[in-house]
């Protein structure tokens, strides 16, 4: 915790978030030209917020890509905020994001990938059974995931109430156990939205005695799936970790992973 408050005490690092926030997924270069910064400094300031966790890079190509992950602050949130008054924060928010809004311009933001890091104490295998074992996805998500996990084979992801009702289907991309894979995302077959599928890789790097997941939802539609998977990935991944440290999900509702929920 002492690192995550340190990056945080800083106004220029707190300005990098803020600039992530509103753009993901941004090159060196790309975050220097929006805040005027020399090379050197932001680089220096993206060290120490990668160190605290709160910055992923990832790499397509040649770039490094820089993604805020939201990790930290919802344990944060989870550790203190929790224990308070919830309901009334979230209202207080809501109006403040809502009076931004109307500040801001009408030009449509793009929509970018989301990528979530958490840290697990369990072995790879453990947390690729949590991923893909029916019985273990029931427990953490409120939905049993189901599939021989080949690629190329569907997978379902079935409501865990017995009433068989499938929310999301999609097909298995990639499937390296225990460390990669890599499935898209669709709406049910009944469902009355159609679009093109987005697609989310679990990426699971163990160290000693833990290991680092990273999720990555990509081709997202919308800001709205953005906003619903950006809140639904940390409940989901809380619980996922949670089980595996203690033997028990939190106490709170699962999400759904819909077009709406993550």
């Amino acid at each position: 915790m002492d690192a995550i408050f340190k990056a945080l005490a800083d106004p220029t690092r707190r300005l990098l978030l803020d600039r992530l926030r509103e753009h993901d997924g941004q090159t060196l270069g790309e975050l220097c030209e929006r805040l005027d910064m020399a090379r050197q400094s932001a680089t220096q300031h993206l060290d120490v917020l990668q160190r605290a966790g709160l910055v992923t890079v990832v790499r397509r190509g040649r770039e490094r890509l820089h993604y805020l992950n939201p990790a930290p602050v919802h344990e944060i949130g989870e550790r203190w905020i929790s224990a308070f008054d919830r309901p009334r924060l979230e209202t207080i928010s809501a109006i403040r994001h809502q009076a931004e809004e109307y500040a801001m311009t009408e030009r449509p933001a793009p929509v970018p990938s989301y990528v979530y890091v958490t840290y697990i104490r369990a072995s790879a295998d453990q947390v690729w059974r949590a991923l893909t074992d029916a019985d273990l996805t029931a427990r953490y998500w409120g939905h049993a995931n189901v599939s021989d996990w080949q690629a190329g084979s569907p997978w379902e992801h079935r409501r865990a109430d017995g009433s068989g009702v499938v929310d999301v289907t999609g097909r298995v991309v990639e499937s390296e156990p225990p460390t990669r894979l890599v499935i898209t995302f669709e709406d049910a077959p009944d469902a009355a939205a159609t679009r093109e599928p987005s697609l989310v890789t679990f990426l699971v790097e163990p160290h000693e005695d833990i290991v680092r997941l990273t999720v990555t939802h990509e081709n997202l539609p919308n800001q709205e799936m953005l906003g619903g998977i950006s809140r639904g990935w940390p409940a989901v991944l809380a619980n996922l970790k949670s089980l595996l440290e203690t033997g028990e999900p939190l106490p709170q509702a699962p999400w759904e992973m819909s077009g709406e929920h993550a």
